[in-house]
């Protein structure tokens, strides 16, 4: 729950953050924007912006919008009517009801996986609150598809790591059409005499005792001397170690509790 919490608090500031910080977003395809004009209502109307980013609005005819900012849009509409001789002095307002040209795709171990749109500035941990968070099975490292200029790069973000420094430097800015990508999380295995045998998450630095309490502990018949872990070498061979109850767990590894001979 503690976990969660943090989590839940950063990403709220990311979110505040990303909200005070927003700037114009470049209109494109699809764009769905309500206009009006101030004083004159026969003018105004809602419109979706073509695959040629374009518009078409009433005396000018068709309009390249595409790549402008809202102001700047409203800035072209306002000087076609003037220059055009259809109003002395034009005051345009443009409203986006729907930003389908600037959207991220959200995915994996989420609670609401989708497309969202990028509405100015926008973090990793913005985009996550709008995906309802990270899913109790995903992992705290988020991978980051990003899109520039042609080029697609990957990075890691790992909230886990924002959350306890409260630095908001590693939250990564997300563009349109950039993809978030979380993963299942590590885990464990765990059987023998052990009172809850299964698969359990892997945290990070968990030992060995630990995962025996994950497990709900030795049965009646387990021993603590009779604990194994069963991991895979770089060679990708299963091998049987003897551990101690601070060892550190590897992600996979395999919990074996033994049965006491006495």
């Amino acid at each position: 729950m503690k976990r969660l919490a943090n989590w839940m608090m950063a990403a709220f500031l990311a979110l505040a953050a990303g909200m005070a910080g927003a700037a114009d977003v470049p209109l494109g395809a699809g764009d769905v924007l309500k206009i009006s004009v101030y004083g004159n209502p026969d003018l105004g109307l809602e419109t979706r912006v073509s695959e040629a980013g374009e518009i078409t609005f009433p005396l000018v005819g068709a309009v390249a919008v595409g790549g402008l900012s809202t102001s700047a849009a409203e800035k072209k509409l306002g000087g076609l009517l003037e220059s055009g001789g259809f109003l002395r002095k034009a005051q345009v307002n443009i409203i986006v009801t729907s930003l389908q040209s600037q959207q991220a795709s959200v995915l994996g171990q989420v609670n609401r996986p989708g497309r969202y749109p990028v509405e100015g500035r926008r973090s990793v941990m913005d985009m996550l609150a709008m995906a309802g968070g990270v899913s109790p099975d995903g992992a705290d490292q988020i991978t980051v598809i990003r899109k520039r200029g042609g080029t697609a790069t990957r990075d890691v973000a790992d909230i886990l790591d924002i959350v306890r420094n409260g630095d908001l430097k590693g939250d990564m800015e997300v563009g349109g059409n950039d993809i978030i990508y979380v993963e299942r999380a590590p885990r464990f295995y765990i059987y023998g005499e052990v009172q809850r045998p299964g698969a359990f998450r892997l945290e990070r630095n968990m030992t060995v005792l630990q995962a025996l309490s994950v497990g709900g502990g030795l049965t009646l018949r387990g021993t603590e001397r009779g604990v194994r872990v069963k991991r895979r070498n770089a060679e990708g061979q299963m091998e049987v170690l003897s551990v101690k109850h601070d060892d550190l767990l590897r992600v996979d590894d395999v919990v074996y509790v033994q049965e006491s001979l006495f």
